[in-house]
Order: structure tokens, then C-alpha cells, then sequence
């Protein structure tokens, strides 16, 4: 057996608890184990721990199973009648069977030697203190990004010195158009009719750029974009139409205008502010150029944006402070966490401490470009953005040396990083105000929809950003943030595309199977780039995704009822035993219930 492939231990992902009653156990291992058995049961099944009688347990096998690269997972729900689950795996090969606790291998025969003390895996109590919980309503949600100076411009009469005339075409970080709140609010009956259930806006509050990541006043809205009484009345308008907000939150670091940071730079270490930054060389902080040199730490090495100290109690206290009022000011439903690796993990369990406090389904997303484990125990984020599987569909479609097996691991990999309860909440997105926009990668509008089934059917909760209902281009930032081309949504080029996107986000509000986490790769298509997965909802019902990556028409079974399709057509292939059956044409796209 291939010892080094398995691996399991009683925390993260590995074993956690679902809920008050369901204890989920999940095992790695190689290729070569072809059978796994879970022994578990209580820990005092034999007694006090240290008795003389031998410890036995229940034996189940572990049938559900996914792929990743070199290794299978397996997993399984239990129910420990008593909170409390002692339990080791055995294993089976073709020629072996191994026995698995938490210091390593034996034989049934030395774990059975008389007086050996075993080391068994232990979950000593599911405290309901300690679940994991995430909101509900998320996995139920359809979020549109907003970038609010290119939106929608609804006082255009108000617009301040600068602002440019609406346009089309690429854009800088430097022009203003003037999208405000009021444009958002006009809008929001577009976004209904579209079938959006949340919007996310990108900053909101004062600060001196176009895109606000540099944070002048963390209590009031942008003069361009409103005021703070604007705010509530988008917010309120928003939830009448069952449309949850998010709002971006900047704590990583400041803006150079921010009033602590004004203070530093007057005063210097004498400064009541001095330890709500990280300042090295006093001497140079006043210096408008990279800060690559060191003399304080700053996002992305811009002068314009300090890093804030969010180790220090009072930056915690005062950032808690402003969530809790957007809270009570706006009734806002979410935050998004800008640079959400790097603010500390104090900072960020006290945050989550007192939000939660204040508004108990509050949703808490960590902007996290990587492997996120670590921020989503159940006492920070709830979920993270999830560009792993942004980058991971991208790279598919891109190269066409890989295999639908490739893709199968990918996507098996994204959804065993973290616990159930987070996976159902991931923000799941194609691109963003920091990537190159969807349609502009391929330039091809079947490639666009394949993307964007998987966007729709995946577990978590799908986002688009504003334009990608049209198809809008748009290369990397900034110019991924252009003008929604209002003049241009009613042609009928635009309409089509429109009517594609509402099928797509209805069928994810409809079919329970689209949100559901259970999903397997049944491998049914003998091409290597036809991508099939079976999508199953709590009754049992099943629905399918096919998608034709490959320069081949690829023969399709009849049968079931088709959601969404494109480049397939019925009644062209051969004869089969239920019937005519369905061509899928190059770059197709089907999603059926079976």
C-alpha cells in the first residue's frame, strides 16, 4: 500500500462537525486502497477510558468517493448518539488490508496483541459552540458586482467638475463618469427583472480614487456617489425587491488622507495614532514614492495606502466599531474583506465576534486568493472568494492538452479544501474589478456560456460582474471596469444575450439540484475534452452538464428535459436503445434533468 498517499487527522476538513448531530470524516489515500471501512462508536463504549475491556465499534463502509490528482477522497456523515466519536479506518487494497489510527499502520494482528494501547482517532465533543455555521440565504443567492462610477450615472444634473461623458470602449483608473448610488437604486428593477438576488458594491465610502480602495472616512459614503441617508434608501429599496447588499470593506490599509494616518505623518511618533500603522523609518514617512525601501508597509508597495496594525486593539475596536454602524445605518447583509489574508486573525475573530452579535445571518466573505483553510474554522469568514475555481475553469478551457479528468480533479480539489458548510457559501465568480473580464479571454460566445453553466450548477453562490449579462469585454484592470453601455442594452443583440442570462439564473433559483453540494463525474462520453457531471438535490433528483470541449460532435444519449443548451441538437445521431440520440456539436452546452 502506498503509506505516504494517506492521510487524515481530527480537525479542518478533515473531521468536523456539520452541525449539532453530524459528525463528517473524511480519509485520503491512494489509488491502491480500493475499499475503506470506518470502525467508530463512543469512547466509553468499554468503559472509562484505561479499563480492561477492549474497545469495538460499529464497522460501516465509506462508499462516496471523489478524485484528485494521485489520491481519492473518501467521506462519510456520522451520527454519534453522544457527541462524542472514537473511530480508526480499515483499508483494503487488491492484495492487503491495513488497519489506520492516529500514529500510523498496523496489521489486525498487532492491533490485536493483548495490553497494546491504540491510538485511536478521537472527536471528544461536537460543542454547538464550535460548529461551523454560515448563513442559509447565501447558497440561495445570485450576486451582481457593481463597480459604481462606471454603473449607471442618476444624477447627472449634480455631476462635479471632472466627470466625463458616459462612454463605451476602454477606460483608466483615472477618469470619472459619475455612477452613483442613485444610478444603482434606478437600476435595481433591471437587476430583479434579471432574476439578481444580491448585489456587491466595490468601495462606497470617501476616499480619493475612482475605485476607493484608499479609505478617507470608513462613516461616509463618497460625496460622488451620495450620501449616507442615499445609502439607507438603496439599501431599503434593494431588500423590497428581495435583493440582498454587500458592501466592500478596506482594513488592510488606509488611504494617505485618512485622518489617523494625517495625524502620524504631523506628529510622528508622538502621534496617538503611531501604533495604528507600521512604521519603520520615521524619518521618511512623509516620502511620496514606492515603499519598497521598507520605511513603512503599505498595500502593494503604494505610498498612497498604509497598512494598517490590525494586531493593535484599538485599529480593532474602531473598525468593529464602523461595521456595527453600517449595520445599524444601513442594514447592510454582508461584507466583503478586501485583502483579507493579511489583516490578522485577532482582528478578525473579534470582528466576527461582535457582527454576529449584531445581525446573526450577517454574511462575512474573505477576499483570499489561495487555499483558505485557515480563516474559515468557524470564527472568522464564513466563505472566501473562490478564484481557485475561477483559475481552474479558466486554465481548462485555455489549454487543450487537458482532459475532462484534469477538470474533474480540479474542481474535486476546490471543494475538499474546506468544510461542507463553507463550501455551500463560497462566492463562486468567472472574473472581477481585478481580472480580465469573462468574454475577453476566448472571444467566443459558446466558450462564454460553457463557463458560465459551470458558474450556475457548481455548489456556493455565483456572481457575475456588472455587464457579463451582455457579454462586455474588457481587458485586465483597469480596464475591466468600463461603462455599462446603457444607450446599446436594448438592441437585440443584447436582448438575446439577456434572455440567456435570465435562463441560466433562473434555472439556478428553480432546480434545487444547481445549489446542491452533491455531485459525481460519471464519466459517460468516451471523448477525453467532453466534460459530464451528474448534480443531485436532497430528493434524489438528478440533473446533468455536458460540455463538448473538443473539436468533435460528441453523440448524447436521449432523454430528459433540457434547461439550457446550446450547439446541441436532437434527432442527428445514431439509433440507441432508448431512442434517437442528441448531437452535441463543438463547444456545446447542455444541462438536462434526467
Amino acid at each position: 500500500m502506498d503509506f505516504a498517499a494517506v492521510y487524515h487527522k481530527t480537525s479542518e476538513q478533515m473531521s468536523y462537525a456539520l452541525d449539532e448531530d453530524h459528525l463528517v470524516v473524511n480519509l485520503k489515500t491512494g489509488y491502491d486502497v480500493k475499499q475503506v471501512f470506518l470502525i467508530h462508536g463512543d469512547p466509553f463504549n468499554a468503559g472509562i477510558l484505561g479499563g480492561n475491556e477492549k474497545w469495538d465499534g460499529d464497522r460501516e463502509e465509506i462508499i462516496y468517493q471523489k478524485r484528485l490528482p494521485h489520491q481519492i477522497w473518501w467521506t462519510t456523515t456520522l451520527t454519534p448518539p453522544y457527541k462524542r466519536c472514537k473511530y480508526y479506518f480499515e483499508l483494503h487494497t487488491d492484495t492487503e488490508v491495513w488497519l489506520y489510527f492516529e500514529d500510523g499502520f498496523l496489521t489486525r494482528e498487532q492491533a490485536d496483541m493483548p495490553g497494546r494501547i491504540l491510538q485511536y482517532f478521537i472527536v471528544p465533543w461536537m460543542n454547538p459552540a464550535d460548529v461551523n455555521c454560515t448563513p442559509e440565504w447565501v447558497n440561495d443567492t445570485v450576486w451582481y458586482q457593481i463597480f459604481p462610477d462606471r454603473f449607471c450615472n442618476g444624477t447627472p444634473d449634480r455631476d462635479e467638475p471632472g466627470v466625463l461623458p458616459w462612454q463605451t470602449g476602454p477606460v483608466t483608473n483615472r477618469e470619472k463618469y459619475g455612477g452613483d448610488l442613485a444610478g444603482i437604486r434606478q437600476k435595481l428593477p433591471y437587476l430583479r427583472d434579471l432574476g439578481i438576488t444580491g448585489i456587491y458594491l466595490n468601495p462606497i465610502m470617501e476616499a480619493e480614487s475612482i475605485h476607493k480602495y484608499d479609505t478617507k472616512d470608513y462613516t461616509k459614503i463618497g460625496p460622488s456617489f451620495g450620501d449616507n441617508a442615499g445609502m439607507r434608501r438603496l439599501v431599503e429599496e434593494a431588500h423590497s425587491l428581495g435583493i440582498r447588499v454587500m458592501v466592500d470593506a478596506v482594513f488592510n490599509h488606509s488611504g494617505e488622507k485618512f485622518a489617523p494616518w494625517l495625524d502620524v505623518k504631523k506628529n510622528g511618533k508622538d502621534s496617538a495614532y503611531a501604533d495604528w500603522f507600521m512604521v519603520n523609518d520615521w524619518s521618511q514617512i512623509s516620502r511620496r514614492r514606492s515603499t519598497r525601501d521598507g520605511r513603512f508597509y503599505s498595500f502593494a508597495f503604494a505610498y498612497q495606502m498604509p497598512k494598517l496594525n490590525t494586531n493593535n486593539p484599538e485599529v480593532i475596536d474602531y473598525f468593529c466599531g464602523v461595521c456595527e454602524q453600517w449595520i445599524r445605518e444601513f442594514d447592510i447583509d454582508a461584507i466583503r474583506f478586501d485583502v483579507g489574508n493579511e489583516v490578522s486573525h485577532r482582528f478578525l475573530k473579534e470582528m466576527r465576534r461582535r457582527l454576529k452579535q449584531a445581525k446573526p445571518d450577517i454574511y462575512l466573505l474573505g477576499e483570499i486568493w489561495h487555499d483558505a483553510s485557515q480563516w474559515l474554522a468557524g470564527d472568522e469568514y464564513d466563505s472566501v472568494m473562490n478564484y481557485p475555481l475561477m483559475s481552474g475553469i479558466h486554465a481548462f478551457f485555455l489549454d487543450a492538452s487537458m482532459e475532462k479528468l484534469e477538470f474533474e480533479h480540479m474542481v474535486n480539489r476546490c471543494y475538499t479544501m474546506y468544510m461542507q458548510q463553507n463550501n455551500n457559501v463560497l462566492f463562486n465568480l468567472l472574473d472581477s474589478h481585478d481580472t480580465e473580464r469573462l468574454m475577453n479571454r476566448f472571444h467566443d460566445l459558446d466558450i462564454f456560456y460553457q463557463q458560465l453553466a459551470v458558474l450556475f450548477t457548481l455548489p456556493g453562490s455565483p456572481c457575475i460582474y456588472y455587464g457579463t449579462e451582455i457579454a462586455m469585454e474588457g481587458g485586465f484592470d483597469p480596464d475591466c471596469r468600463r461603462c455599462m453601455p446603457w444607450d446599446e442594452i436594448g438592441n437585440a443583440e443584447n436582448q438575446e444575450r439577456i434572455r440567456q442570462m435570465q435562463r441560466l439564473i433562473r434555472m439556478r433559483r428553480t432546480e434545487e439540484a444547481c445549489r446542491s453540494l452533491h455531485f459525481h463525474f460519471p464519466d459517460r462520453y468516451p471523448n477525453g475534452r467532453c466534460v459530464d457531471y451528474i448534480k443531485i438535490d436532497g430528493e434524489g433528483r438528478k440533473l446533468e452538464v455536458v460540455l463538448n470541449c473538443s473539436e468533435s460532435p460528441v453523440d448524447i444519449e436521449a432523454g430528459g428535459e433540457v434547461l439550457f443548451a446550446r450547439n446541441y441538437r436532437t434527432g442527428g445521431g445514431a439509433e440507441g436503445a432508448r431512442g434517437k440520440k442528441g448531437v452535441l456539436e463543438k463547444n456545446g452546452t447542455l444541462i438536462r434533468r434526467l
